[in-house]
């Protein structure tokens, strides 16, 4: 699989390429981390005017119409310098189930602002014991005039603490692990009676626990048919992750290549060493099966094949498993530099460890792919 770029596709990658060589490397990743917000709104504002948020939207609510393989294309670039700035979460998850769901109203009130980079967007799905299900929903939410009420806690909500608005899953009917009557709602961030507790994950970004004690919410899309726009949502997520994590992979690679051919052992550059070369063989191997693969899912989103759900559970299978195995051996190989701050190897791992888990693990999603192939 090898997709060719058009002149445009080139152009995007080309100037994504030097904005992150001229702006993000890892010294700059680092204080921007460690900075009391956590990461950077310079950085998002260049981001927009670049057009990079703008980039997968299509032309019809203002966007540039690049679809799935623009979002490729960025986050490849991103998981190569580990940026931090929540490009998932507001533009492909959040912005992505607007265009999908929302009203020609709230296309018009909310996209516009994600575009020109001036609001940020999260989405709060997961719940104490759902394990990945996005059925799972014990939140409630009942009508209030032309809003809705939403009473209920929601886990390790991603980029929240940096949100100004949150989609949150809720159930109007039903019960708890039931498909139907789960629905979705845009809330401000900073409404009357939502508790908000943040904390910062692994890999240097920020989550938050949110409790809701009867928070207004405006639904999105129609009532108890969230789950279908919630999976469609989640096929999108884990094609950019999967981007993200091969050009994570292959930074790890030429890292560590590179240190093979300059660090010594026994009076020789470890590289000389023919298990190590084995090694490095398989890690390239790896790599290129998750590049296959991410294409391949890329293209079926961009195509909307009607098996991507299987697709997409495949490929985060294999290509977080293809990331761990290249991580550990990426931390091995350079030894105690490996597990260093200092050292950006260290930092690659916990972003791999993260992307594994978002949306689910790979071994949720073997699981899910023999479901969706039985079914088939």
């Amino acid at each position: 699989m090898d997709i060719q770029f058009t002149e445009e596709q080139e152009l995007l990658r080309s100037s994504v390429q030097r904005l992150l060589r001229d702006q993000y490397d890892f010294d700059a990743r680092r204080k921007i981390v460690a900075s009391e917000d956590g990461f950077s709104r310079k950085r998002w504002g260049a981001f927009a005017e670049l057009g990079l948020l703008a980039a997968p939207f299509s032309e019809d609510v203002g966007g540039l119409d690049g679809g799935p393989i623009a979002t490729m294309i960025i986050m490849q670039e991103f998981g190569r310098h580990l940026v931090v700035e929540p490009f998932v979460e507001t533009v492909v998850v959040c912005g992505g189930l607007i265009a999908q769901a929302g009203s020609g109203e709230q296309k018009q009130a909310f996209i516009p602002d994600i575009i020109a980079g001036t609001k940020l967007w999260a989405l709060a799905w997961t719940e104490k014991g759902s394990r990945f299900d996005l059925a799972t929903v014990t939140t409630t939410a009942r009508r209030d005039g032309d809003d809705y009420v939403l009473t209920g806690e929601k886990t390790a909500v991603m980029t929240a603490p940096w949100a100004d608005y949150l989609i949150v899953s809720a159930r109007t009917s039903g019960h708890r692990h039931d498909r139907g009557g789960v629905s979705l709602f845009v809330v401000d961030r900073r409404a009357a009676n939502l508790d908000l507790q943040s904390f910062k994950t692994i890999d240097g970004r920020r989550a938050a626990e949110i409790g809701l004690r009867g928070v207004r919410g405006q639904l999105v899309g129609k009532e108890g048919e969230g789950v279908a726009v919630l999976e469609a949502c989640r096929d999108r997520a884990i094609g950019a992750f999967c981007a993200e994590a091969v050009g994570a992979i292959d930074e790890l690679n030429a890292a560590t290549l590179d240190y093979s051919k300059t660090r010594k052992q026994f009076g020789t550059t470890i590289g000389g060493f023919q298990v190590l070369q084995h090694r490095m063989v398989d890690m390239f191997i790896a790599h290129q099966e998750a590049l296959s693969l991410m294409q391949h899912l890329t293209l079926g989103l961009s195509d909307g094949d009607a098996g991507v759900s299987r697709l997409a559970s495949g490929a985060k299978s294999r290509i977080g498993y293809a990331g761990k195995f290249v991580a550990d051996q990426a931390v091995q190989l350079h030894g105690g530099m490996g597990m260093t701050d200092e050292l950006n190897v260290g930092h690659y791992f916990k972003r791999i460890s993260s992307i594994n888990i978002q949306f689910g693990d790979p071994a949720y999603h073997v699981l899910r792919y023999a479901q969706l192939d039985a079914a088939a």
